[in-house]
């Protein structure tokens, strides 16, 4: 037995009754005697990102269950013959919550210094964030959202909450690390490790095939 995330968007016309009974009988292929659903959570009708199948809304259902992988090939086969399911994604579920958070590390208290010793440590600080840069690159295990200064020249990341856990649900996280075009921000531009950026575009991905972030940006919206 594996946990599984399965995103299902259906068609908005349906009620939650009509719904559930579905996901019912779906789930009964593949969990089996042996397996469960551990969550479910009904996100309800949502505008779509993008038309599917020239429908612009949808209702989104994600739900964890505990499955048999040889049954996988069945369920998706059932899937894919009920017109009223507009399109589903079936991961393995590696700690991603139900909803559309990421999980954040706690943010540790740092004590205000004087605004003397800020305007005196200011010139240097920027002098040795330079030199140490490319270091931090590699060897800080952290991620977090890129924020960038204002004015021309380099861009330069902001620190932020450390992501422990990306969620490709998670559409605002996500959303900062594209560009006005729609196109997914360089590791150069981020300042995150490989590992995560790898991580960010796998989420970036799998948001778009949900419809839960567009492919190309609409400037005319």
């Amino acid at each position: 037995m594996r946990l599984y995330e399965v995103v299902y968007i259906f068609d908005a016309a349906l009620d939650e009754a009509g719904i559930n009974e579905k996901l019912e009988r779906f789930h009964e292929l593949v969990t089996g005697k042996d397996g469960e659903v551990t969550a479910m959570d009904h996100w309800g009708t949502r505008q779509l990102a993008y038309p599917i199948d020239k429908k612009k809304t949808g209702y989104y259902v994600v739900a964890q269950v505990m499955g048999d992988p040889e049954a996988l090939p069945e369920f998706e086969r059932i899937l894919k013959l009920d017109d009223t399911l507009l399109r589903y994604l079936v991961v393995l579920n590696e700690g991603e919550p139900t909803t559309g958070m990421s999980i954040l590390a706690p943010q540790h208290f740092v004590p205000k210094r004087d605004d003397d010793d800020e305007d005196d440590d200011d010139e240097q600080g920027r002098m040795e964030e330079d030199d140490d840069e490319e270091d931090e690159d590699e060897d800080d295990d952290r991620s977090s959202p890129p924020e960038f200064s204002g004015g021309r020249g380099r861009r330069r990341r902001v620190e932020g909450p450390r992501i422990d856990l990306l969620n490709y649900k998670d559409v605002g996280t996500l959303s900062r690390f594209l560009t006005e075009s729609g196109k997914i921000l360089p590791r150069r531009t981020t300042k995150v490790t490989s590992g995560f950026q790898r991580q960010l575009g796998r989420a970036i991905k799998r948001a778009r095939y949900l419809a839960l972030l567009p492919y190309i940006r609409d400037h005319e919206a």
